[in-house]
């Protein structure tokens, strides 16, 4: 059979990467975190792993003569996502931490890294997992930063562990408070232990915008050590839309401030910022804590309001800065039909008819933004959905019973390509 020269160019457009040619030029080398700034550069780039998963999926399909399949996932192969460390001793995760960033550093570039081992990790849920003890999570991030050393990086630190907390995760999980002061202990020590590579930047996990109020997560962030990082990040494996992100961080900046930097009146009470949930039209007394039902940004420009009274317009060298994941919001959350569902629809897990969003970045152009990421490994499950229905295993969105969390799933991966927004292309260092 004869083969359209069109095709041979896309296939021969994957294998270009595949086979590392897709390294950036001496002009496109990055300049990486600096030591002492609370920001990335604008002109960071990240590393690019040629082994991932949608590379390797990308030859599984040119081997079986899809190549309409393989240019698709050689386009998302082409732009850097995070790399996750989720188990292993400490020595293994030193050895596997220090091979990326030396890999990285071949290629002159960054990478990003995900420490997701907290103990009761997604409160024993699709997620679960995690080191055993307190003393077993503080040597391994401890190898974790070791690995690091004087090598670029920028750490992620602990997807949903602060949204999360073990006395979150239900009515007898942390009866007596115990294990939650033990998480905040573990976060103060990573992020101590991260401080001392000269060379890496730290985001501590603050959620998204549509679970921990403003004043709630940011006494959290501080709690945990925050002012010590470079910031915080947002929207880790969800779908959120950016602009509700990036909104959502601005108040969580700024209630940060207000708490330790603000008004001798408001120092140490993050808990009277005005939330996400605010309104003074609300059945309450609209003081600030007060909410309505839900997140509805309708009612946003109350919480806007509350600040520009309250906080007015800090210094900007004194506002946190964070990141936001884009990897699945490029066509938002997902809103299930009205009475599809009569439990919980777990819109946050494997949500259907999503795309890619903006891409990696540090050049946000958007104040207190230090970069868009990749943080989720896009095409790789959350877990296995039922959508609320008692006994069920099978996920009705797709009709199967969807892949464990972490499990790369192809067809999702190439669904979110497909509907990627603004539409995928090959990333500029195969131009």
């Amino acid at each position: 059979m004869r083969i359209p020269l069109h095709r041979w160019a896309l296939a021969a457009s994957a294998l270009t990467l595949l086979l590392g040619a897709a390294a950036p030029s001496p002009a496109a080398a990055a300049t990486g975190p600096a030591p002492d700034s609370h920001t990335l550069p604008t002109n960071t780039r990240f590393f690019v792993d040629p082994d991932g998963d949608a590379a390797r999926q990308a030859v599984t399909d040119l081997l079986h003569g899809d190549f309409a399949g393989a240019t698709s996932m050689a386009k998302l192969a082409s732009w850097p996502e995070a790399a996750w460390f989720t188990d292993g001793t400490p020595a293994q995760v030193e050895s596997r931490v220090r091979d990326l960033v030396r890999r990285a550093e071949r290629t002159r570039t960054v990478p990003v890294l995900v420490a997701y081992n907290i103990p009761l990790r997604d409160c024993s849920q699709y997620s679960s997992g995690g080191a055993q003890s307190d003393a077993e999570y503080q040597a391994w991030i401890s190898a974790f930063a070791r690995g690091i050393g004087r090598s670029k990086a920028v750490v992620v630190l602990e997807p949903d562990g602060l949204a999360n907390l073990p006395s979150d995760c239900g009515p007898d999980s942390d009866p007596t408070g115990a294990i939650t002061t033990g998480r905040f202990a573990d976060l103060n020590h990573a992020i101590d232990v991260l401080g001392r590579q000269p060379n890496s930047v730290v985001y501590l996990d603050a959620g998204n915008s549509h679970w921990r109020s403003v004043g709630d997560i940011a006494q959290r962030l501080l709690q945990a050590g925050v002012t010590r990082t470079q910031g915080f990040s947002l929207n880790v494996s969800n779908y959120l839309a950016t602009d509700l992100s990036t909104h959502y961080g601005s108040w969580v900046s700024q209630c940060l401030w207000f708490a330790t930097e603000g008004p001798d009146w408001a120092r140490g009470h993050p808990d009277w910022c005005a939330s996400q949930y605010y309104s003074p039209a609300a059945p309450n007394d609209g003081q600030p804590g007060n909410s309505v039902n839900v997140d509805d940004p309708s009612t946003w420009h109350w919480t806007d309001q509350w600040f520009e009274q309250n906080v007015g317009s800090p210094p900007a060298q004194e506002l946190t800065h964070f990141v936001v994941d884009t990897s699945r919001n490029g066509r938002g959350a997902w809103t299930p039909p009205p009475g599809k569902y009569s439990g919980d629809p777990q819109t946050w897990c494997n949500a259907p008819g999503r795309g890619i969003g903006d891409r990696p970045t540090a050049n946000t152009r958007v104040p207190l933004v230090d970069a868009y990421l990749w943080i989720k490994t896009v095409g790789q499950s959350d877990g296995q959905c039922n959508r609320g229905i008692p006994g069920g295993t099978i996920d009705p969105e797709y009709g199967i019973v969807d892949p464990a969390a972490g499990v790369w799933w192809p067809d999702q991966a190439k669904s979110l390509v497909r509907n990627a927004h603004p539409a995928l292309e090959f990333s500029t260092v195969l131009r």
